[in-house]
C-alpha cells in the first residue's frame, strides 16, 4: 500500500472493498488521492457488515450523506501513534473525532477499535477501524 495514493491503495486491499465501493459512489477517489499528509480511519468490510443491509444500501445511494460519513473518517494531517493516546482532531467533514488508548490498543470516539494502524500510503496514514464512524 505504501507506493500508491490512499484511495488506490484501498482499492487493492480486499479488506477494504466496501470502503472502495463507497468512495467510488461518492466520487471521492481523486480528492483522497490528491490530498497530502492526511490520516484516514478506514472502516474494514467487517465494520460495514455491522450496519443493517437496508441502512447501508440507503447510505450508499445517498451521495450527500455518504460524502459526509466518508469525509468524517479523514483528518487533514498525518497523525502519529503518539497523538492517538488522547487526540481530538477536526475531520474533513467539519466535526471532530477523538482517539484514546495506549500501546497497541486505541479507540476512536470511544466506539471503534483501531485493528491495524499506522499503515503508510504515498499520501496518507491509514488506521483500519472495526466500526463505521458517524458524524454528530
Amino acid at each position: 500500500m505504501a507506493d500508491d495514493p490512499v484511495a488506490t491503495a484501498a482499492s487493492n486491499n480486499a479488506e477494504l472493498s466496501t470502503l472502495t465501493a463507497a468512495i467510488n459512489a461518492a466520487d471521492l477517489g481523486d480528492t483522497l488521492n490528491k490530498s497530502k499528509d492526511i490520516t484516514v480511519f478506514a472502516p474494514t468490510n467487517a465494520a460495514f457488515e455491522k450496519i443493517p443491509k437496508a441502512d447501508l444500501d440507503a447510505l450508499l445511494a445517498d451521495k450527500d450523506q455518504l460524502t459526509k460519513v466518508l469525509t468524517y473518517h479523514v483528518v487533514d494531517q498525518k497523525i502519529t501513534q503518539g497523538q492517538l493516546g488522547n487526540g481530538d482532531f477536526k475531520t474533513l467533514q467539519g466535526s471532530n473525532l477523538t482517539t484514546s488508548g495506549s500501546g497497541d490498543t486505541f479507540k476512536v470516539n470511544n466506539s471503534a477499535n483501531i485493528v491495524c494502524g499506522g499503515i503508510p500510503t504515498a499520501n496518507a496514514t491509514v488506521e483500519l477501524v472495526d466500526t463505521v464512524l458517524m458524524p454528530q
